[in-house]
């Protein structure tokens, strides 16, 4: 992955990640599991790591922070899921990352 600094905004972030194969958007289903928007493929935590993560924060609103992580699933989808700070997280995410992250299988050092 490129260096975060010169990486400011999210919209940015979120274009490299796309040309760099991470073309999928994720989410977290209503029974825990991450998706991919259209509901095709369903993850489990152990089938899941985390790649990297960016954290963006509000020019003009500390409470508008949010965290974009690049995802990869054990059968080589790549993509993306993003989450806010605060009061307006979505806990369903906070969640399966936690749980993700529990395993040992978030930020594997050896692909930097």
């Amino acid at each position: 992955m490129q260096d975060k600094v010169e990486e400011r905004s999210l919209v940015n972030v979120l274009n490299r990640l796309r040309r760099d194969g991470y073309k999928y958007d994720f989410k977290v289903s209503g029974e825990g599991r991450l998706c991919t928007m259209e509901n095709k493929d369903e993850f489990t935590p152990d089938q899941v790591r985390i790649v990297d993560f960016y954290r963006f924060e509000g020019e003009s609103d500390p409470d508008d922070m949010s965290i974009l992580y690049a995802i990869e699933t054990n059968s080589g989808l790549k993509g993306t899921i993003s989450n806010s700070y605060g009061p307006y997280a979505d806990t369903g995410v906070d969640s399966f990352l936690k749980q993700v992250e529990d395993l040992g299988k978030n930020l594997d050092k050896r692909d930097k």
